[in-house]
């Protein structure tokens, strides 16, 4: 059997196809995501349909030939766009780099520290209700909107031609939700004036959405609810998650673990997974996007100095190999973009000298600083496991091509690391779940025996 996965990444897009046969991603195309469309300063904004018409595309390289026995759907968390009565988008995709929620508001208060103040449930920037408060107050709701909706939650729609849900897992990143019971709070979303009937059912368990009725696939298909890229990545990742912790550096970087607790440390939250199990999550604006940063700006020097910019990321590369022989040392903070708990933070430089300013210590700092802000984050939320950690799984781009990060990263958490049996985890993790909500197996745990070992 086939199935297909989709992911809606921040700068691609990702469509495989997963034969259960051979464990083998048969065909799979990755696009660029070129969506964002400019806003004001502290908007980030993307084409809701570009998006899909670059899913589309990718789609039909993939499944040209292939006929996939079910679907499923992941997508970038936290962001909202809002659907008229036709289930069409009638608005921008504010994504979850958006920083409207950082505006000031009441008593020199952001919009998202008064939402936490109010509410008692902590809100950030980028979280879909926070935007949407945004929204309402200055009257940035389109007149025709009659729900919002994640991105990965519209594709489901567009897919089987219903209306969109949501399972617990994208629900929770839009804020405002009683990990306990699976669904919004209905107290939170009263206190902040949020209608609950603008909000998509919710979803609480392994299941589909519907069957496949549009114009790029044939009908019938089994299409499953979408999941969080978070969970989707962690699915597609761990195949013991009783003994493993997944570190994972795209655009941004997480540290993730399964756990029963409900209660989040203040290092990061607490989500739904599948059903009844949680992931304690630790998340860095800035995981991969430390190392682009740097990047641009020895281009820029280059630039400025009449050189080269060609290749340098395999230069950067090259430079890290003495990582672990270096002394007097660069500490770097890679809060660039500050955090989720203090968005005014940002990163920094410490114990420059005379002599050790340099690429080669700057860029192993850089590295260094990412893992160690991670590590930082478990070592707060170990309280939380339940098992003995055996082995650090090492996902994500930035992890998967470069062994030198993949060794900072098992040095500071003491861990050996792996690498997960797929690339391009986010989308396997959605086959995982189709795969079970599908029938094709048992449930969950059986699909990830069957798929990813």
């Amino acid at each position: 059997m086939n199935i297909l996965g989709i992911d809606i990444g921040t700068t691609t897009v990702t469509c495989l196809v997963l034969n259960t046969d051979k464990k083998e991603i048969v065909k799979s195309c990755t696009l660029k995501n070129d969506s964002f469309i400019k806003g004001e300063s502290f908007e980030k904004l993307q084409d809701p349909k570009a998006i899909i018409n670059t899913v589309k595309t990718a789609v039909k390289e993939v499944c040209c030939d292939i006929v996939p026995d079910a679907i499923g759907v992941t997508g970038q968390m936290h962001g909202i766009l809002y659907l008229d009565e036709n289930n069409s988008p009638c608005s921008p995709l504010m994504i979850w780099q958006d920083e409207r929620g950082n505006e000031v508001y009441k008593n020199k208060k952001t919009y998202a520290e008064y939402l936490t103040e109010i509410t008692g449930i902590k809100a950030a920037t980028g979280f879909g209700l926070t935007t949407h408060f945004y929204n309402i107050i200055n009257n940035r709701v389109p007149e025709n909107a009659v729900m919002l909706s994640t991105v990965h939650d519209y594709l489901v729609s567009i897919l089987t031609g219903k209306k969109p849900v949501t399972h617990s897992s994208g629900a929770a990143s839009l804020g405002f939700f009683d990990l306990e019971k699976l669904c919004f709070s209905e107290s939170a979303l009263n206190t902040a004036g949020i209608s609950k009937d603008f909000l998509p059912e919710v979803i609480k368990s392994t299941s589909l959405a519907g069957e496949t009725n549009c114009d790029f696939l044939p009908d019938g298909i089994p299409v499953s609810v979408a999941i969080g890229d978070n969970q989707a990545s962690f699915l597609g990742s761990v195949a013991e998650p009783e003994k493993s912790v997944l570190v994972n550096v795209g655009t941004g970087s997480q540290v993730s673990f399964v756990t029963h607790s409900t209660i989040a440390p203040s290092c990061g939250e607490i989500r739904p997974l599948t059903d009844s199990e949680y992931i304690f999550v630790g998340s860095s604006l800035c995981g991969g996007r430390a190392y682009a940063i740097l990047k641009n700006f020895f281009a820029l020097c280059a630039e400025m100095l009449g050189g080269s910019a060609d290749n340098l990321y395999k230069k950067m590369d090259k430079l890290s190999e003495n990582v672990f022989s270096l002394t007097d040392e660069l500490t770097v903070s890679c809060e660039f973009c500050g955090s989720r708990e203090n968005p005014s933070k940002r990163g920094s430089i410490e114990n420059i000298g005379t002599e050790n300013f340099t690429p080669e210590k700057l860029i192993c700092g850089v590295l260094k600083g990412v893992s160690k802000e991670l590590k930082t984050m478990y070592s707060e939320a170990e309280k939380l496991l339940t098992f003995t950690t055996e082995k650090l799984v090492c996902s994500g781009n930035g992890l998967r091509k470069s062994e030198i990060w993949r060794e900072i990263f098992s040095r500071d958490f003491s861990l050996p690391c792996e690498l997960p049996l797929h690339s391009e985890e986010a989308a396997i993790g959605a086959c995982v779940f189709a795969g079970a909500a599908s029938g094709i197996f048992k449930n969950i745990k059986a699909s990830q025996d069957a798929l990813l070992r």
